[in-house]
């Protein structure tokens, strides 16, 4: 009897993971969306949004060559890099005439309201729809990063011997964060199709 109690149980699980789900994206998609609006994260997005063929229009200088250095011809962009937590002021100029900050604080509110639409569908599975097939997209486009950008790969650099691995499939940091969208984007899915089910029986 208590097995039977158990098992009716474990199968109604499923109602309170999938929400659990949905609060899940929400605080991710809030945390992430809210750091857009700081300086150090909105310059590390500028690689993938330089390369991306869906994102690269909305920076001024995305597509210029320079010649750096090593008197090799570069994006722009990779002269003007900060670190994370280190302020430099020119490469900060730099940004705002390229346009990073206000396309990182557009991103970051869209980000933001995908989070909400994803946790409303807890209660209203219309608008739940909407944001597991938003979730869905924008982790699609987020994977295209891994085709469209250098950085995602371990760089040829050299030191005191050859660089042994780099290039494809050997991720870098940057890349093995981009590759875990892949889990968001099927969570977009699942959550879409949950959603859509309770719609259509309301």
């Amino acid at each position: 009897m208590q097995n039977s109690k158990l098992f009716n149980s474990l199968q109604k699980l499923d109602i309170y993971a999938l929400n659990f789900l949905r609060i899940s994206i929400f605080v991710v998609m809030a945390w992430i969306g809210g750091l857009k609006a700081f300086q150090y994260e909105a310059d590390g997005i500028v690689p993938f949004v330089a390369n991306s063929p869906f994102m690269s229009f909305f920076y001024k200088n995305a597509g210029n060559k320079v010649v750096n250095e090593d008197q090799k011809l570069v994006s722009e962009y990779t002269l003007y890099k900060n670190p994370e937590g280190k302020i430099v002021q020119k490469n900060i100029d730099w940004n705002k005439k390229n346009g990073t900050y206000t396309f990182a604080y557009g991103l970051g509110v869209m980000i933001l309201l995908i989070g909400i639409l994803v946790v409303l569908g807890i209660w209203f599975p219309k608008i739940g729809t909407i944001g597991g097939a938003l979730t869905f997209l924008m982790s699609l486009v987020t994977l295209s990063f891994l085709i469209t950008t250098p950085e995602a790969y371990v760089p040829d650099l050299d030191g005191d011997y050859p660089s042994p691995q780099y290039g494809f499939p050997y991720l870098s940091g940057a890349g093995r964060l981009v590759l875990k969208d892949i889990i968001m984007m099927a969570t977009g899915l699942v959550l879409f199709s949950d959603s859509l089910k309770k719609a259509v029986k309301q």
